[in-house]
């Protein structure tokens, strides 16, 4: 219960701009999971100098999103999960949000995505599974 809350606090702070993030809370942080498919994705995807970023953003019906994108640039606050020479991004602060999830690459006959899976910070998500709520 206080790691939950230590990392929506760090959010919430973190997104106000009140006070450096390292101030509040001193957790470690835990990798994240890629599926196969999702490093075969990522294979067919990507370039050498491309990688799959993945953010939380306050939004969506259930007040947190999950971001996909492909970038290029990693910055000094982010953190490199790669797995058979394909490489995700995650920031300090949505790391929080998604440690121990396993980021995954699903295909239905409606669409196919990117997609994050088993998020253990999650409680509860709408039905499209791009948006949840954070356990408090």
């Amino acid at each position: 219960m206080a790691l939950r809350m230590c990392s929506f606090v760090r959010r919430m702070v973190s997104v106000a701009g009140v006070l450096p993030l390292r101030s509040l809370c001193s957790t470690s942080s835990s990798p994240l999971f890629l599926t196969e498919s999702c490093v075969q994705q990522l294979k067919k995807v990507t370039s050498n100098n491309e990688h799959l970023r993945v953010s939380v953003d306050g939004g969506g019906c259930s007040g947190w999103q999950y971001q996909f994108s492909l970038d290029s640039t990693v910055n000094c606050d982010d953190s490199v999960i790669e797995q058979d020479g394909v490489k995700v991004l995650v920031d300090e602060v949505s790391l929080d949000v998604l440690k121990g999830s396993k980021i995954d690459y699903q295909r239905e006959m409606i669409r196919s995505a990117f997609v994050v899976a088993d998020n253990p910070q999650a409680e509860q998500g709408c039905s499209c599974g791009v948006s949840f709520s954070l356990k408090i």
